[in-house]
């Protein structure tokens, strides 16, 4: 079937029209759109308008050639004929600068973009992709430009993940107008063809599209992803530009999973389970030996030939013993103890004035020391050992960059709760605003800043000023102080916060859309909405929003609920002058904040100097505490020293001078044991001097309580003197007390090799002030003891003991305490009933702290360290609440590394070439965990930014040719030529002394409008260089942590930070190390739990060792003293977590107390059950219990009861917690075990008796009144 000749006419004028129509675009493809510049634009100034052409492409002049190779490095356009002119490309690479610094860093982004603008600028084939919509005369004043959506894509997939080194952010943040989370592929685009950019002279309309739309074919030139290398040889993106030449993303090991049982505790299945099986052994053991006894039916000679009974008359010979070797041995130790002693006392006694005279001069030689005396409070002396690594890398960062900056912090919040709603003109969604970013607000802050700005204080009758101390970062050139604050944003200007542009209907820009721009390119230099106001701080720097504000959600700054405003300070490492004047601006600072009011704000604020003035304050308000501590446990000393037998002989019965001159013995030895090591330039710490008073004060009181009372229970024998009397108490009472003494000097001084400055300070001081007060004790309180019994015997009153008492019949009685221990308390808890449920008790207190030992919580809350009335106390809880970024942490590559080779760069850079485990990509990659790593951000890198800064296609490395000096971006000169010329090796980095002869122009130049990359402000102390500038020395590279709030987080911190450094250290073989200004207060607690089992450890094995030898070599004794303070140690712990009391040098100084304390309750205790002659186990617990039990109960827990309870009111919560609760624990455990577990365990498995003591004692005794005493 044909086809009509009509149908083939149609089709043939059909095709004939579509063929001639894609001629005629064809040939028009041919044309230029524009060409040249013409006038003004009006809209930008300094910017021109391009010249309206419709003709064909021009041929470029010659001296243009140079300029499109550099811009447009694909192209080559055969016979380089263009739609551009030189002064168009001049104008493209001014245009283009900071696009080029910021993202030149990945080769393929980069040519992407210029791919991008040369085809808009100079492409031959305009008219195809490119609509002039509007003309002006005869410059273009509107186009459309048509690109392919693919292209627009992969644009900004090759450079969405791109780094601006010396902001922590994605360089999109800088050239995109919002952050880069909400920039995207096509409004990156219509941003930077925006007029409201600053840079655009005239609106380009980019339309979107693969196909083509309205006769024109969007422009969709090949790309290259950021995976790709370049034709030119350039490398493909580094993994710190480009995610996808990362490989996997880093995956944070598994938390390990808690430990359990059956889905419950293990720790406290396995103590309970211990516990009961104990339980069934031990009722077991007690009933089995119960019923034995009852089925033995015991002979009439069964006393008789008691085994147990030590004067047992089943002997061959009544004159000797069947004593062992290490028995026999004990007892002559012993005696020789009793024998030296007994002299001792008794030359006291007779020669009182040559002793107490004597042991004065000692005192005063010993406390004069004290004028040398120096108090630590500075926290890093007195929290971190100089040896420690933490100090050493602190040390090493102050001496190389200088210390870290001084903070003076405000966070404002205001009472005012109110949510506005914001409208943008352009359209798009409301956008809510939190009440303390209303105007008036903001006006009244800035009104507080500026007041601050211009606060005066005086050092030395000279004025200081913040401007004299502040952190000027762009000094000389731009003095004004860096300050983190949102009214940076408006310029710190009531004028540029009331800044707004809009008419008599709409306002269309104001300080709501330049605060939403701001906090989205906080380094921005002109906002791209209609006001052009720069975000840049006045101080040359970026704030960023999460410095600035806090409260908010996510990044949602515009929620938040909370201005910080943060003033950094000079800080000087050895200038006592200008670290005086900084010190006179924050007081002066923290008295005009405290008298500080607006009903509309609530100002939290702190200072530098706030922790240690408050810390100082706090000590000087808890001195009347801690004196009216003491002054109850003196009132309590005098009065119960004194055993009154009648109210007429009241006063010559009272020991109040003698008990004052014994608290004066005790202060004595404080006073000598501080003054010897101020001698020795060792400084006290405040822990030093509030705690060793009340420990000697234990100790020195119990031991003044033990001799005074077996004085006033002992019966002086026939023809036996005072001094002999005296002497022969002595002889056996003071073996107990330097038994006690000794082993609490060795366990202190073995606690002194701690790490801890606090730990070995205290141990230092405790141990000589123990051993001091022992002396004393046993020499000038011997004599003033014997002075008081001559006068007590002379019936004269005491105090006024010129006054004599008529004589009267008296009769010697037992004090009450003595006889309710001997008669109803010990009795009681020795019954055969009692025993088992006491020690079920204490076994079960034991396991329950055993299986909370480890969850004993590690570290020191700050805000413990404060009174309760202080300012600093509502700073911590608004920095906890509403602070959005952690500490800044710097990575320090230390001295040594050549950065001059390509090896050194390639080891720390993170850009194109460098390697895949270098420092910057390695904190890159923790920066993608952090929640595991707590490293908040990508690092700083001066190094990637001087590669950038240096390239011949930037601006901003030039000099003058003439001079050879650094000529800044800004200055227009024709002298300034390029540092690197534009050739394949000026292209590459800088090596050799090329590197060097650059990098010190780069340190100086101040970031400007051409150049965003200058390092002045950002990297100024970052390098150590060497002297004449001949290399680089120590460098570091910045970054931050994420949010730290409890001590757990900031040891955790600490912990990666190092792990992290040390893997950078294998990897590069160089070291590295992480530092942050909280490092050095935390870094205890990385090995706290081993330094306090050490240090308890060392001391429980001094004491058993010097008990071994002091008890004469009775093993077991020793054994079972120090399983009783082991125990109580233990139960310490079990305190410490129901009562919420963190471990930390604070309190392993109270556990290192109370292990010495726990020897006064215990060693006394077993001493006189192992000399003790009764029958058997559980009457020599009875005898020992009932004769020191009451000394030991009067003389500390009573003396120290009084006193803990008024801890209890201090203003200092460190009192409350770390001394009240601690020390009140101390004291009961260390009773309750003493004066109720340990008779029990002793009646139990106490050690036999000493036949060869016994022996000895019956001998000594025979035929005197002593004999019959022995068996009362």
């Amino acid at each position: 079937m044909g086809v009509s000749p009509g149908r083939s006419f149609l089709c043939l004028l059909f095709f004939i029209i579509l063929l001639s129509e894609g001629h005629f675009r064809w040939v028009e493809a041919q044309h230029c759109v524009w060409y040249g510049e013409c006038g003004e634009s009006e809209k930008v100034h300094g910017k021109k308008y391009n010249c309206n052409y419709t003709g064909p492409p021009r041929s470029l002049p010659s001296e243009g050639e140079e300029l499109l190779t550099e811009l447009c490095p694909g192209y080559d356009y055969g016979n380089r004929s263009l739609c551009c002119d030189v002064d168009q490309l001049r104008t493209l690479k001014g245009s283009l600068q900071l696009p080029l610094q910021f993202l030149s860093r990945c080769p393929a982004c980069f040519f992407n973009l210029m791919n991008l603008f040369c085809e808009l600028t100079c492409s031959p084939h305009q008219s195809q992709f490119m609509n002039v919509t509007k003309i002006n005369e005869t410059s273009v004043i509107e186009v459309q430009y048509y690109i392919g959506q693919t292209f627009t894509n992969a644009m900004y997939n090759a450079c969405k993940d791109v780094q601006a080194p010396s902001t922590n952010l994605k360089a999109l943040s800088l050239v995109c107008g919002k952050e880069a989370k909400d920039c995207n592929a096509t409004n990156w685009i219509q941003y930077m063809f925006d007029i409201n950019n600053g840079q655009t002279p005239f609106p380009i309309i980019p339309i979107f599209s693969d196909v083509p739309v309205s006769g024109y074919t969007p422009m969709n030139n090949k790309t290259y992803a950021c995976t790709e290398g370049l034709e030119d040889g350039s490398s493909p993106c580094s993994c710190q530009d480009c995610t996808k030449a990362c490989g996997p993303k880093p995956v944070p090991p598994p938390l390990p999973p808690p430990w359990t049982i059956l889905g419950i505790d293990a720790m406290t299945v396995i103590m309970w389970i211990s516990y009961m099986a104990f339980l069934l052994i031990f009722i077991g053991a007690v009933l089995g030996a119960w019923c034995y006894r009852k089925r033995i039916i015991m002979s009439e000679y069964g006393p008789i030939l008691d085994s147990n009974n030590p004067l047992s008359l089943n002997s061959d010979n009544p004159n000797q013993v069947n004593a062992s070797c290490c028995e026999t041995l004990g007892e002559r130790f012993e005696n020789s103890l009793r024998i030296l002693f007994s002299s001792w006392g008794s030359f006291c006694v007779r020669h009182p004035s040559v002793v107490i005279l004597g042991s004065l001069i000692l005192v005063v030689a010993s406390s004069g020391g004290l004028v040398y005396m120096r108090i630590t409070t500075d926290p890093v002396e007195l929290w971190s050992s100089p040896t420690s690594q933490a100090r050493q890398e602190k040390d090493y960062f102050d001496s190389h960059f200088g210390p870290f900056f001084r903070t003076v912090q405000l966070i404002i919040t205001t009472p005012l709760n109110e949510t506005f709603i914001y409208s943008p003109y352009l359209g798009g969604s409301d956008v809510p605003f939190g009440g303390i970013l209303d105007k008036d607000i903001l006006h009244q802050v800035l009104d507080l800043q500026l007041e601050i700005e211009s606060i005066v204080a005086t050092y030395e009758g000279q004025n200081v000023t913040l401007e004299d101390i502040c952190l000027a970062p762009l000094a000389p050139y731009n003095n004004n102080c860096t300050i983190l604050s949102v009214l940076n944003y408006f310029q710190n200007s009531h004028a540029v916060l009331d800044h707004s542009i809009g008419d008599e209907f709409f306002v269309y820009a104001d300080f709501h859309s330049h605060f939403l721009y701001c906090v989205s390119a906080p380094a921005s230099l002109n906002d791209t909405t209609l006001l052009h106001d720069p975000c840049l701080g006045t101080f040359g720097g970026p704030v960023f929003p999460w410095l600035a504000l806090g409260g908010y959600d996510e990044t949602n700054y515009n929620n938040a609920t909370a201005l910080v405003i943060t003033f950094p300070l000079n800080n000087y490492l050895n200038d006592s002058v200008r670290l005086g004047k900084a010190l006179a601006w924050e007081k002066e600072f923290i008295k005009f904040m405290k008298n500080f009011n607006n009903p509309n704000l609530t100002v939290a604020f702190s200072a530098e100097r706030s922790i240690e003035d408050e810390i100082d304050r706090e000590s000087n308000s808890d001195i009347s505490t801690v004196v009216v501590s003491y002054a109850i446990m003196f009132i309590y000393i005098s009065l119960a020293l004194g055993h009154i037998h009648s109210f007429r002989r009241m006063m010559v019965d009272s020991k109040i001078s003698l008990g004052i001159a014994g608290i004066l013995i005790v202060l004595s030895s404080v006073a000598s044991s501080l003054g010897i090591f101020s001698y020795f330039g060792i400084p006290l710490t405040l822990i030093v001097i509030e705690v060793i008073p009340f420990l000697v004060l234990a100790v020195g009181v119990d031991n003044i309580f033990i001799i005074v009372q077996t004085y006033q229970r002992d019966e002086r024998m026939p023809q036996e003197e005072l001094h002999q009397q005296i002497g022969r108490i002595l002889g056996d009472v003071a073996p107990s007390m330097f038994l006690s003494s000794f082993s609490e000097t060795v366990a202190f001084f073995l606690g002194a090799l701690s790490n801890m400055p606090a730990v070995r300070t205290f141990s230092l001081f405790a141990g000589l002030a123990v051993f001091i007060d022992f002396l004393l004790q046993i020499s000038c309180f011997v004599s003033l003891l014997g002075l008081d019994a001559k006068r007590q015997e002379g019936n004269r009153l005491d105090i006024m003991c010129c006054v004599k008492l008529s004589e009267g019949q008296e009769t010697k009685t037992d004090s009450f305490l003595f006889r309710f221990f001997k008669k109803v308390y010990a009795p009681f808890i020795l019954k055969e009933w009692v025993r088992p449920i006491i020690v079920a008790v204490f076994v079960g207190m034991l396991s329950f702290s055993i299986a909370v030992v480890n969850k004993v919580e590690i570290g020191l809350d700050q805000k413990l360290s404060m009174p309760d009335d202080s300012y600093v106390l509502d700073y911590f809880k608004n920095l906890t609440e509403y602070l959005h970024t952690g500490a800044p942490v710097y990575f320090v590559v230390e001295d040594g590394l050549n950065y001059s080779s390509l090896e050194g760069q390639n080891a720390v850079c993170g850009g194109v070439g460098c390697n895949n485990n270098s420092l910057i990509l390695q904190v890159y990659a923790a920066s993608l965990i952090s929640n595991y790593t707590t490293i908040a951000l990508t690092p700083s890198s001066w190094l990637d930014d001087y590669f950038d800064w240096v390239k011949p296609q930037s601006t901003c490395c030039r000099y003058y040719n003439t001079t050879g000096a650094f000529c800044n971006a800004s200055v227009v000169n024709t002298s300034c030529v390029q540092c690197r010329p534009m050739t394949p090796s000026g292209k590459q980095r800088p090596v050799g002394d090329d590197f060097m002869r650059f990098l010190p122009m780069f340190l100086s130049d101040n970031p400007n409008t051409k150049c965003g990359k200058g390092g002045h402000a950002a990297y100024a102390t970052a390098l150590d260089l060497y002297p004449n500038n001949t290399g680089v020395g120590a460098t570091y590279f910045m970054t931050y942590h994420t949010i730290l709030k409890e001590s757990p987080d900031f040891i955790d911190a600490l912990k990666m930070a190092r792990i992290l450094a040390e893997n950078i250290t294998n990897s590069m073989d160089h070291r590295v190390f992480a530092y942050s200004v909280f490092y050095v207060f935390y870094e205890q607690y990385l090995t706290i739990a081993h330094d306090t089992a050490l240090n308890l450890s060392v001391s429980l094995a001094s004491i058993f060792v010097v008990s071994t030898v002091l008890l004469g070599f009775e093993l077991w004794s020793a054994v079972l003293v120090s399983l009783t303070i082991a125990m109580i140690l233990v139960n310490m712990f079990g305190v410490m977590w129901l009562w919420s009391i963190s471990l930390n040098a604070v309190s392993l100084v109270n556990l290192v107390m109370s292990c010495g304390i726990s020897v006064e309750f215990c060693s006394h205790i077993v001493r006189a059950f192992s000399i003790s002659v009764k029958k058997n186990r559980v009457e020599r617990a009875e005898e020992a219990l009932a004769h020191m039990g009451s000394s030991v109960f009067s003389g500390i827990t009573l003396t120290k009861f009084g006193g803990i309870l008024i801890l209890a009111l201090s203003k200092s919560q460190i009192f409350q917690v770390f001394y009240f609760r601690m020390y009140l624990a101390m004291v009961l455990l260390g009773a309750t075990h003493g004066l109720v577990f340990l008779p029990v365990l002793l009646s139990y498995i106490g050690p036999s008796v000493n036949k060869a003591k016994v022996f000895a004692a019956s001998e000594r005794y025979a035929g005197t009144e002593r004999e019959r005493l022995l068996n009362y």
